[in-house]
This record gives structure tokens, C-alpha cells and sequence, in this order.
């Protein structure tokens, strides 16, 4: 049977959004926070996509029933938080119900533009961990984002003035370094969910290099990611928080590995082998080698000679 296709909205203004609330204008044409307490509930008869032109970061609280973030259920029984980049997708269920508490911030872009925060805030892995899992506050955790988000609030509210955009940013930074010590413990108390997720990627990692790579080139970070159905983001601060080493670093060593065993059990030549793991050009491969190990692919391979 034939899926009905889904009806697709691009907000791309906070205004077009608080309309669609339909709750007051916001009071900053490139940021509001908004109390889910006054957002009128409206029931989905199907599924929605929505896709914002801004950053969005919400606390809910209070949420009836169990509802899927990503790939986890979740009770809502503690702060759940998620956070959504530009152009992100988030696909709303039938059914699906607001939480009946916290908060919902949006920032647009063009509000950090001439703040360091623009620029790092990209930085930030979390804002595509919606792919796969969400933020749990502990009791204690809550209460300090709870007051971050009173605080912007109370600016919010405020008439504004020559300081007004200076200390809402602020907040938000503090508000987004808080959410990486959360998020970073989180990742330390889910480190057997942690360690799947690690023993498949290396198994993605070794069938990848026991194959014939000619065809395929190089892996990406991307590649294992899509293969594992989280981000690259995600893929990378999982992998840095059990092993030290990130994406790259992991495909580097496999491929470095792969190479010494070329080099010592065939009589490939070096630039064969260079086109066997994948790289277009010779001297990228003689150049990565010895980088990794002081030694040029010959100079190894005399050692077993």
C-alpha cells in the first residue's frame, strides 16, 4: 500500500512560526522563547515535516505518555531537551501532543552574526543528535537549565536597549556549555549503548578495508555514519569519548594497518597499493604513511625484505 505523502512546511522566520502557534508576535523579530504552558495544543491527523530556518532548543516538560525522539522512547517523567540547526528536519506523528511545560527557544542565525557564538555554535554535535537521541536532564541538571531559561526569559521581556542582545547571547553560550557537560556525562552513563555503536563501527571499518577498495575510494566519516543511521557529529563524540581518537583517526590507524600488511605479504608495487586502498593519487598515499609512521611505504617494506 502506497504512502500518502507528507505535507512539507518551511518556516523561515520566528514570526511565520509564533503565527502558526498562534500565539502573540515575538517581541525580537530573530528571537523568542516561548513557554510550551501557552501554546494552544492542535491535534495532527497526519504526518507533518517541518524544516526551520533557525536554531531551535527546547525543554519538555511534563509530556503525557511515551513519545519517540529519534530512535528512543522517551516518558518525559524528567527535562528532556532537544535542539534543532537550520534547515534540519523534524518530522511531527499523528497524535504526537506539546509538552505541557518548559521552554522553546528560537534563534535565528542573523542574531549571532556579529558574535563569536556564530561561528561556534556550529561546533556544537548535539544540535544533529535529534537523528538519534536526546538530552536527559538529571533533577539537578534541570534546575540549572531551568534557570538559564528564566533568565533569557526575564531579558526577553525587558524593553530593549544598547546591552539587551549582549546578554541574551551570553546566555545562551552559558545555556550551550551546560548542555555539553550534560551531554558528554551522558555519553560516560550510556557507555554500553556506546560500546554497540563502537564494535559496529569497527566492523563496518574492517569490511570496508577487507574488500576490494579500488572502486570505492577512501571511506568518509559520513559513509559509516549514514551505515550506522546517526550523525557524523554523533559518530564523532561517541568514538572521542570511549577510544580518544575521532572518526578519522579510527579510519587513518585501519588503513595504516592495511597498508603494512600489503607492503609486507605482496609483491604489490607501491602505487598499486596506493590504488588498492582507495586514493586517486599515489604520493597522498606516500605522504599519509609517512606521516603516520616516519617511514615511506619502501623504506617498511625493505624491513621484510
Amino acid at each position: 500500500m502506497k504512502k500518502e505523502p507528507i505535507e512539507t512546511i518551511h518556516i523561515d522566520s520566528i514570526t511565520q512560526s509564533h503565527q502558526l502557534m498562534r500565539i502573540d508576535k515575538p517581541k525580537h523579530p530573530l528571537f523568542s522563547i516561548v513557554r510550551f504552558e501557552d501554546i494552544e495544543q492542535q491535534a495532527l491527523d497526519s504526518r507533518l515535516r517541518l524544516i526551520f530556518g533557525y536554531y531551535q532548543i527546547t525543554l519538555k516538560r511534563n509530556c503525557p505518555g511515551k513519545l519517540q525522539y529519534g530512535q528512543t522512547m522517551y516518558d518525559f517523567d524528567e527535562g528532556v531537551m532537544s535542539f534543532f540547526a537550520p534547515k534540519q528536519v523534524n518530522i511531527l506523528e499523528p497524535g504526537e501532543v506539546l509538552a505541557r511545560s518548559g521552554w522553546l527557544l528560537n534563534i535565528h542565525p542573523d542574531f549571532l552574526r556579529t558574535y563569536p557564538l556564530a561561528q561556534k555554535i556550529k561546533d556544537y554535535g548535539f544540535f544533529e543528535y535529534a537523528v538519534n537521541e536526546a538530552l536527559i536532564l538529571s533533577e539537578e541538571e534541570e534546575k540549572s537549565i531551568i534557570a538559564i531559561f528564566q533568565q533569557i526569559e526575564r531579558e526577553y521581556t525587558l524593553p530593549i536597549d544598547n546591552f539587551s542582545q549582549d546578554v541574551v547571547i551570553s546566555n545562551i553560550e552559558l545555556l550551550l556549555t551546560y548542555c555539553n557537560r550534560y551531554y558528554n556525562r551522558q555519553f560516560i552513563v550510556r557507555k554500553a549503548t556506546n560500546h554497540t555503536l563502537l564494535g559496529k563501527f569497527e566492523k563496518l571499518l574492517n569490511e570496508y578495508f577487507d574488500n576490494k577498495m579500488t572502486d570505492k575510494g577512501l571511506p568518509t566519516v559520513k559513509y559509516f555514519a549514514d551505515a550506522m543511521n546517526i550523525s557524523p557529529n554523533y559518530l564523532g563524540d561517541m568514538l572521542r569519548q570511549l577510544t580518544g581518537n575521532n572518526v578519522q583517526q579510527h579510519i587513518h590507524e585501519r588503513l595504516i594497518n592495511k597498508a603494512k600488511e600489503l607492503l609486507s605479504t605482496t609483491d604489490f608495487s607501491v602505487n598499486e597499493i596506493a590504488y588498492e586502498l582507495g586514493f586517486e593519487y599515489p604520493q597522498s598515499f606516500s605522504k599519509l604513511f609517512k606521516n603516520k609512521t616516519n617511514l615511506s611505504p619502501s623504506e617498511f617494506r625493505q624491513a621484510f625484505q
